[in-house]
């Protein structure tokens, strides 16, 4: 890493997003200090803030912005304000505007359990334990990108198109990455294995899909290629979680099974997410929304924002030691006892957002004195 620093956008967007993204901030501005690195923070409006201030859920400014920086840290839009679905301007066309100017094609969501939080997933201990997948999921194609149209009151149309390089290049993404990683089940090396999640009975897409997938797959003969159906793949994310290893998926697919996986793990508030374009530069956010009935309070949980930062901290700047010190601060703090209010047991007393941030801060500091940082 260079010591003149990097540029990374700060779009903490609406309700919770303000709270938890100013945790992951303090915890970056940690990592910065502590290895003699320069982080320039600059802050954007998306999302219903930037509707108030400019009329526009996505300003030109923003995008400069993001286009001019190295890795952008997204924290949730949404608003009650402007929660009318027949609205030309809402909160959540910011994301896809994002996805597409930026041509963030490849939306990664790891699923990790942390071990002292078994008990918060609503599945049997045994099932969860062992969990440790990530989602690769297609993110500038498919049927959020098609031409939606709206006939009267009594007919509407949408369109999925895939192309094959669309989906060649999804697909390498997820075979690099399931031969990268080195995962273990119950202290046994795994085979790599990526499922490719589609729906070839039905949709023309999902054949075009399969069969492009299995050219890609004869470049990658380590790595095991399952197929399976959108609909299968729900169940047996609940009946064998811990079989996955990459789930390689389409746009709308994605969308949903990686907000399944989510509940594995026992909240929302837990998951990160990273959007890469090509190359280093990606955009970062958790996976939850903006939960405006709990905006303001102080109770939502920053973990997920933290761990987000973290993957840009492996992915666009290239820090992995750091990177690590910040999930493994992530574990030793869960591991000590602290919930936010979403994890804690009932008679569990519960931290602040602010109060969480800062227990990661201090868990990083104390384990990271003899760290080579970059």
């Amino acid at each position: 890493m260079s010591k003149s620093g990097h540029q990374i956008a700060i779009l903490p967007g609406d309700g919770i997003g303000l709270e938890v993204t100013a945790e992951a901030e303090k915890v970056l501005r940690t990592v910065a200090e502590h290895c003699g690195d320069q982080f320039n923070l600059k802050h954007g409006l998306v999302g219903g803030v930037a509707m108030d201030a400019t009329g526009k859920a996505l300003p030109e400014a923003t995008l400069a912005l993001c286009r001019a920086s190295d890795a952008v840290l997204l924290g949730a839009v949404g608003s009650p304000k402007y929660d009318d679905p027949r609205a030309a301007v809402r909160p959540e066309q910011a994301l896809l505007g994002l996805r597409k100017e930026l041509r963030l094609f490849a939306n990664l969501r790891p699923v990790r359990l942390h071990p002292s939080l078994a008990e918060a997933s609503p599945l049997r201990t045994e099932l969860v334990r062992d969990i440790d997948l990530i989602i690769v999921r297609e993110l500038t194609g498919g049927i959020y990108f098609g031409a939606p149209r709206l006939e009267g009151s009594e007919r509407a149309v949408d369109t999925m198109v895939y192309t094959r390089a669309e989906v060649q290049r999804i697909t390498h993404v997820a075979f690099r990455i399931a031969g990268g990683r080195q995962r273990t089940l119950r202290g046994r090396p795994v085979p790599a294995k990526v499922t490719s999640v589609d729906k070839a009975n039905v949709l023309a897409c999902s054949r075009l899909w399969r069969l492009t997938v299995e050219a890609v797959a004869e470049e990658y003969p380590d790595v095991e290629l399952e197929h399976l159906l959108v609909d299968a793949a729900t169940m047996h994310l609940i009946k064998r979680p811990a079989d996955f290893d990459v789930i390689l998926t389409s746009n709308m697919f994605g969308d949903i099974l990686s907000d399944e996986t989510s509940v594995l793990a026992g909240s929302m508030g837990l998951l990160p997410s990273a959007s890469m374009a090509k190359g280093r530069f990606g955009l970062y956010e958790p996976i939850h929304g903006s939960a405006p009935d709990i905006a303001g309070r102080g109770i939502a949980n920053p973990l997920a924002a933290i761990l987000s930062a973290a993957m840009l901290l492996r992915h666009s700047l290239g820090m992995e030691a750091e990177a690590q010190a910040v999930e493994a601060a992530v574990a030793a703090v869960l591991d000590a006892g602290h919930r936010t209010a979403d994890i804690a047991a009932p008679d569990q007393p519960a931290v602040t957002t602010a109060r969480m941030g800062d227990l990661v801060v201090e868990a990083f500091t104390q384990d990271t004195t003899q760290m080579r940082c970059r």
